[in-house]
């Protein structure tokens, strides 16, 4: 057993985010193991770019409200919501317009597909349904 050493918190860069966004590392597997684990902190209206993992990712929100959307489903996060989205989904996920969000950040190895920016208008159509007083899946 060993106690692992605290990495600094990253911005995470403009290439894969929109807007301001921290993250802190709470695990990164070695060896047999490839669990990573990002504490991720999105401010108002940040997000990520569309992405995907070839194994899938597990997104556990821990405080304020946020959305994870796919190509053809919205689904709005609050603290305590753990959302999956399988091996090879196309989606992107981030804060509300009015709100912070924080959410852990889970997969299995670094295999990710980085494509474009979320637009302003997709960003708007995903969060409307939030913003106006509606929650979960649309």
């Amino acid at each position: 057993m060993e106690l692992l050493t605290q990495q600094p918190t990253t911005q995470g860069p403009a290439e894969l985010f929109t807007g301001h966004v921290w993250f802190d590392v709470i695990a990164r597997g070695e060896d047999e193991s490839r669990l990573r684990v990002n504490a991720v902190r999105f401010s108002p209206c940040a997000r990520t770019a569309w992405h995907s993992h070839s194994l899938g990712q597990t997104l556990h929100v821990t405080e304020g409200i946020g959305v994870v959307a796919t190509r053809d489903r919205v689904i709005v996060m609050r603290p305590g919501d753990t959302v999956h989205t399988p091996p090879g989904e196309e989606h992107w996920h981030g804060a509300l317009p009015d709100h912070f969000m924080t959410h852990l950040a889970m997969w299995e190895d670094d295999d990710a597909t980085w494509g474009e920016h979320v637009t302003d208008d997709e960003y708007a159509a995903a969060t409307r349904s939030a913003t106006t007083g509606a929650s979960g899946e649309r």
